[in-house]
């Protein structure tokens, strides 16, 4: 580490990270907000983008600066200087990376438990998964549906079925994605925050017919206009799985 510049290292360091950082936040990678979880995520993954600008850096300048400072002079045939190990250097590198992982291990740790709280007041919706639809059952109000409907600023526990092979529930703008597997039920927790129209699409390849599985989501303006639009569906069927009962259905002839 004799005669290494750090103050100018770490200045370099500094200003692609600030550079690459401005860069890679300027665009609006994740769009329209619509949950409570979203703006959460968004910050999780704006940080996670600086940490990695700041582990790119180092390693680009560090690069930079070994090939200018060590390479080969025009003419000089002899051996390098023997090198043994520098511990300051190895416990740099090594102190680094244990930081920043564990840092991003917490921050994730806490955003994910916020997120994830429970609110007693939430509303259960079955999501039902097959090749390659969905169907949504609403245990509370007894009805089913094709289309995905839900109150606004209420959370809804969504109790995620795969009928046949993993599938992934997905709302952009919610920003939550949960896989629905066979066997096991999966939730995800959820407050939309927006009355409006979206979409639900499958993010997991599961079939020819995967870029097609997608169910409209309707955020109803109130409870009171949930209400209305659950007392004009249809029961749920007897024949559907119960909760729990997540074993693929029976392919017939």
């Amino acid at each position: 580490m004799r005669g290494v510049p750090i103050p100018k290292l770490l200045a370099a360091v500094v200003v692609l990270t600030v550079v690459t950082s401005v860069i890679m936040l300027i665009p609006n990678w994740n769009g329209q907000e619509a949950s409570t979880a979203a703006p959460k995520i968004d910050d999780l993954l704006d940080v996670m983008i600086v940490l990695s600008s700041f582990v790119f850096s180092i390693v680009v300048v560090m690069l930079v600066y070994s090939v200018w400072r060590w390479r080969v002079r025009p003419g000089d045939e002899g051996d390098g200087a023997p090198i043994h190990g520098n511990t300051r250097l190895e416990i740099a590198w090594t102190v680094i990376p244990t930081v920043i992982v564990l840092f991003g291990a917490i921050y994730s740790w806490i955003t994910l438990s916020d997120i994830e709280a429970h609110d007693p007041n939430r509303m259960v919706v079955d999501v039902y998964s097959q090749q390659y639809e969905w169907h949504f059952n609403y245990p509370a109000q007894g009805v089913t549906s094709r289309e995905l409907h839900v109150p606004v600023d209420r959370q809804i526990e969504f109790r995620m079925h795969s009928l046949d092979v993993i599938h992934s529930f997905w709302v952009p703008e919610w920003r939550i994605k949960k896989d629905n597997v066979p066997g096991i039920t999966t939730r995800a927790y959820i407050t939309p925050t927006k009355a409006e129209d979206l979409t639900l699409v499958c993010t997991e390849l599961c079939g020819f017919g995967h870029s097609t599985m997608r169910a409209p989501v309707v955020v109803e303006k109130s409870q009171a206009d949930f209400d209305s639009w659950a007392s004009a569906q249809p029961p749920i069927p007897p024949s559907d799985p119960k909760p729990g009962e997540t074993t693929p259905l029976k392919v017939t002839e």
